[in-house]
């Protein structure tokens, strides 16, 4: 099932910065807003829409939906496919009594009340996990973006180490869980990220052979039986040949998500840029990029992260800026992408409603009013 001969045959004839967005939702039940286990009907009538039918996916638990756009040949292909997938989603959703939500995890819904869909790999992931797979009712945005040569997605994935936290920060949309306040940007990060084994930021490898020792390692020893048990934030693909960004907490709003997959694919192009004009920073040992994954997940755009080059502190809310002037370059080679992204994270704008059901209320509301009726056309 892992064959690395096949996964490095892969990355060398995958064509650059194609693009792939997945976004996941939470299923609720319109009267309480709580999650309701409705997947199987949702998944089933999407067979019956040409858009959905490819589109539409399970992820781990019955009260959760995701919807993926296929591969793009741009950015704005992608983006055009996705909202297409959006529109459909959230209009069979209403037909079938269903709302949709999109935020890192719910904010009350118990975790003992949600059930693991029924697949092959969700009853390995049950039957391996247990509690850390029960307890992880959590709900994010993942960008693939395809990237030419084997060694060279190591080299990417090894580069955005540093930016993860960086990223997390600007999507914490989770502060809240169990009824109550966790004085966290990303709730969701700490009960998914710090608890999923193979997961959050990983070593860096440096090249392929060394990542691919180490996945024949897991193997031989009995620790996984397929690449997509490795749930690091950032990872090689190896049925795509893709890097996959996987650090963001779902976003509530349409544009935010937008914004934030197009600042990723810029990240992640970049990455390949510079690796291709020689500039290849020494990876920084993990205990470092911990710090900052901390303060994201506690702090979010609230607090302060770590400029790792002068060993001191920038204020978070400097991240939109840092990134766009990075990613320039790439974001001119990708057609000119303009991610808007806010220096106001969802977490902060939950939290000043003051009332989570309220909060919560609001963000169902502008989920709605900004999936469901956008223009297809970009």
């Amino acid at each position: 099932m892992l064959d690395m001969k096949v996964a490095r045959e892969v990355f060398d004839a995958s064509d650059d910065f194609t693009v792939g967005i997945e976004e996941e939702f939470q299923i609720l039940d319109p009267a309480t807003l709580e999650l309701t286990q409705r997947f199987e009907d949702l998944h089933r009538a999407a067979q019956a829409d040409p858009v959905l039918a490819a589109a539409v996916a399970g992820e781990l638990i019955s009260s959760e939906v995701e919807i993926r756009s296929g591969k793009g040949a741009a950015f704005t292909d992608a983006v055009a496919q996705q909202r297409e997938a959006r529109v459909a989603l959230f209009r069979l959703a209403a037909e079938q009594g269903i709302r949709l939500g999109a935020a890192g995890a719910h904010p009350w819904s118990a975790w003992q009340d949600q059930r693991i869909i029924d697949t092959e790999h969700y009853r390995r992931v049950e039957e391996g996990l247990k509690y850390v797979a029960w307890r992880n009712n959590t709900f994010s945005l993942h960008v693939h973006v395809g990237i030419r040569g084997a060694d060279r997605a190591i080299a990417v994935c090894d580069r955005l180490r540093s930016v993860l936290p960086e990223l997390l920060a600007l999507s914490a949309n989770s502060p809240f869980l169990d009824g109550r306040d966790s004085g966290l940007h990303s709730v969701r990060s700490q009960i998914f990220t710090k608890s999923f084994p193979r997961c959050g930021i990983p070593d860096a490898f440096g090249d392929w052979r060394t990542y691919g020792d180490f996945v024949d390692f897991l193997v031989s020893t009995g620790s996984i039986v397929e690449h997509t048990q490795l749930w690091w934030s950032v990872r090689p693909h190896h049925s795509f040949g893709t890097v996959e960004f996987r650090i963001c907490d779902a976003q509530s709003s349409a544009e935010d998500s937008t914004a934030l997959a197009g600042l990723i694919t810029a990240c992640i192009a970049q990455a390949a840029l510079d690796y291709d004009d020689g500039i290849r920073p020494e990876p920084l040992p993990g205990r470092y990029l911990e710090e900052n994954f901390w303060r994201a997940i506690r702090f979010g755009m609230a607090g302060a992260l770590i400029d790792f080059d002068s060993a001191t502190e920038f204020d978070a809310r400097a991240i939109p800026e840092r990134l766009l002037e990075w990613t320039g370059p790439a974001r001119e080679v990708l057609g000119g992408i303009e991610p808007r992204v806010s220096e106001e994270n969802g977490a902060m704008r939950q939290r000043a409603v003051g009332d989570i059901r309220e909060a919560f209320r609001r963000e169902i509301e502008l989920t709605e009013q900004t999936y469901a009726r956008e223009e297809v056309a970009t």
